[in-house]
């Protein structure tokens, strides 16, 4: 399966001198929401594989665009196949970093703001992207939470004509991670 390369990848974007300070996941939660008034498409995938490092504030993000699930098997053939392409690009990416991480006590739970930003990499194009969010720090765990808005038209995702009113220029996504400490 493609997952552990991914993961494997993503712990490869950074140089593990020493765990203490990081903390991932591989089931963080990431959906996107399209709203028309022809039709509402929402998708969820639970197989992100994310990692922050709390000593520089960086953090790296992987999706495996097939593991998108929809409410229709069409609707996720279509983006698959026509829209997101899929086998020609089979992941999004994300590095970046988080602005204010001297704000975050990994050693006291509470829940603190965050600022966001970095290289969002969707359909091949890669675009900056910048956003507020919130970690919790709860038990030992880190839960991760944003909420972003992308122009499909920024990433050059074709929409065909026939649907074009079914999909909406601007997606929402949302996100939402549960981190643990990394452990080598």
């Amino acid at each position: 399966m493609k997952q552990p390369l991914i993961l494997f990848l993503c712990f490869c974007a950074f140089s593990f001198a020493e765990a203490q300070g990081k903390y991932f996941t591989r089931t963080g939660h990431i959906s996107f929401y399209s709203k028309t008034p022809l039709e509402d498409i929402q998708a969820n995938n639970r197989q992100v594989a994310s990692v922050i490092d709390f000593s520089t504030g960086e953090m790296v993000f992987s999706v495996l665009m097939k593991s998108f699930e929809f409410p229709k098997a069409l609707m996720q053939e279509h983006f698959n196949e026509n829209y997101i392409e899929s086998d020609k690009y089979p992941k999004s990416t994300f590095k970046g970093k988080i602005l204010n991480i001297q704000t975050v006590d990994v050693q006291k739970n509470g829940s603190y703001p965050v600022e966001v930003e970095g290289e969002l990499t969707i359909h091949g194009v890669t675009k900056p992207v910048k956003s507020n969010g919130t970690l919790e720090v709860k038990e030992n765990k880190i839960y991760g939470k944003s909420q972003f808005t992308v122009a499909v038209a920024d990433y050059n995702i074709q929409i065909p004509k026939l649907v074009r009113d079914n999909i909406a220029k601007n997606i929402d996504i949302q996100v939402d991670m549960v981190y643990e400490p990394f452990k080598q």
